[in-house]
């Protein structure tokens, strides 16, 4: 069985996860928002007493607040960064930003391997599907555990809201077509993991979230 652990770092809130199989004890650390060395230090330290073995390192998307742990976390365990390929721009973008936000500690890292749609990660002997749905970055992927019906979603789908297309590369046509196609196609009691604030169902944002009100039966 997989775990799911959050925890909640840097000035935005965002939300990186540790999710780990109990056999193994392989691990997944994806979207890696720590930047601080405290936050380093939390996120070590629950990997280190938890005993567990880091096997997987994956961006969602590249916005600055899901990438400021990259360094830390490809160094320091010797894991390869995948991202989709058409965040790799995205990516590359961040350090010429990141000193405006006030990091000017950022330290940069250049991905590895490219996720695609379709694409099945194992840790341990359990699967996690990638799930191509652009819209919030031009590259945003989601990672589906199909069995334990959990999905970590990024900067998709929130609850009671989406994504912000505002920012380059969004799109909020294509972000509504991902919702709807990708994500709203999963069974209703999916758990969807957010890069913000709580967790959600599919269910509850069919029937609850604003910007579907017209799925409401």
């Amino acid at each position: 069985m997989i775990k799911v652990e959050s925890f909640t770092f840097n000035p935005f809130s965002e939300n990186t996860f540790v999710l780990y199989d109990e056999e193994s004890l392989q691990a997944a650390i994806i979207d890696p928002g720590c930047y601080e060395p405290e936050e380093q230090e939390q996120l070590a330290l629950f990997i280190e007493e938890k005993g567990l073995e880091p096997a997987l390192l994956l961006n969602t998307h590249c916005h600055i607040d899901h990438v400021l742990g990259n360094w830390f976390v490809k160094t320091k365990w010797n894991l390869p960064l995948q991202i989709h390929q058409i965040e790799d721009q995205v990516l590359r973008a961040v350090p010429t930003y990141a000193p405006m936000y006030g990091f000017s500690r950022y330290q940069p890292t250049e991905a590895d391997a490219w996720l695609e749609e379709g694409q099945t990660l194992m840790l341990g002997k359990h699967e996690l599907k990638v799930l191509f749905v652009p819209g919030h970055a031009p590259g945003h992927v989601a990672f589906w555990q199909q069995e334990q019906k959990f999905c970590i979603n990024g900067d998709c789908l929130f609850a009671g809201s989406i994504g912000r297309t505002d920012l380059p590369g969004g799109n909020h046509e294509t972000l509504m077509k991902s919702i709807r196609e990708k994500l709203f196609t999963l069974p209703d009691d999916t758990k969807i993991y957010c890069g913000h604030g709580p967790a959600t169902t599919i269910k509850q944002e069919k029937l609850f979230n604003p910007f579907f009100s017209n799925l409401i039966a």
